[in-house]
């Protein structure tokens, strides 16, 4: 059975828990403000280059880009975003079962992987999954041009004719208590529904031409689609940390409390302990004096 010297010191560990976890929950409520308003802002940006990828693949006539016709052979590639360390739940474990399905789904047990975060790189090498590039240590406020060298890795793998399809996968920030596993693909480009229409009235013109606009589009419209998703995957993290540590807290303030009345209930057994030794040893001297 523990001792009260034990239940101490176990209710010190656990308080200093309880405070580092308090701690990092107010970091993650002061970032996840400034990581909403940079994914409410690039938003727009990205959906419009969304849109006119999607209807250059639905009314392009001009030049069949490679990154808008399907093709029937090659592996496929997952750009896999997760976050670099962990204590967010279930966050980047929802996003690469999600990914891990589809791309089992679509191409079999055996894929390449451009992996953004450690978690993901972590994922790729345990499931012994091909590496084509990998980038971690992101900081809050990422670049575009930070993200450049794992999109021009992914453009090499498909336009080098080792890749049919290239995914995405991240985590989509909703709000600050619901983030959702995305799996989607980018290459080759999905046309738009046919019952959406193309944004666009009538068909493009390009200047000076479509092989060398589309050329350097394309690219673009990969890296606006890799950018916002490590956006949504930043808030994500955020918000999943700022609730899981706000649990952790709350756990922690639990076992203390319950700690706490353990060790007042053996204190004062020890207490009673001793007071009937003292009465059973004045009882026995004075036996002794009859």
């Amino acid at each position: 059975m523990a001792t009260l010297r034990d239940i101490r010191r176990h209710i010190r560990s656990v308080r200093n828990i309880e405070q580092m976890t308090r701690a990092m929950q107010m970091v993650s409520a002061a970032k996840i403000r400034r990581a909403q308003v940079r994914v409410e802002g690039a938003r727009p940006y990205s959906t419009a280059m969304d849109e006119v990828a999607r209807d250059v693949a639905k009314i392009g006539k001009e030049f069949k880009h490679p990154f808008i016709v399907p093709r029937e052979e090659g592996t496929g590639l997952l750009i896999l975003v997760t976050s670099d360390r962990g204590r967010v739940g279930a966050l980047n474990v929802n996003t690469m079962r999600a990914a891990h399905a589809e791309m089992r789904r679509q191409f079999g047990p055996r894929y390449q992987v451009v992996a953004i975060g450690r978690k993901g790189l972590e994922f790729a090498n345990r499931m012994q999954l091909e590496m084509v590039h990998h980038k971690q240590g992101l900081p809050d406020r990422v670049a575009p041009d930070e993200l450049r060298p794992a999109v021009e890795a992914a453009v090499r793998a498909y336009l080098d004719g080792e890749v049919r399809e290239v995914y995405l996968a991240y985590s989509r920030f909703r709000n600050l208590l619901s983030q959702v596993p995305t799996v989607r693909q980018l290459v080759p480009v999905p046309p738009a529904p046919e019952d959406e229409g193309p944004q666009t009235q009538g068909d493009y013109i390009y200047e000076p031409g479509a092989r060398e606009v589309l050329d350097r589009f394309m690219p673009d419209y990969l890296l606006s689609q890799v950018y916002q998703a490590v956006l949504e995957n930043q808030a994500s993290e955020h918000s999943a940390r700022m609730v899981a540590m706000r649990n952790a807290t709350i756990k922690a303030g639990d076992v203390i409390r319950e700690l706490s009345l353990t060790a007042n209930k053996l204190r004062q057994a020890n207490v009673t302990r001793e007071l009937m030794e003292i009465i059973g040893g004045a009882e026995a001297l004075n036996a002794a004096r009859r």
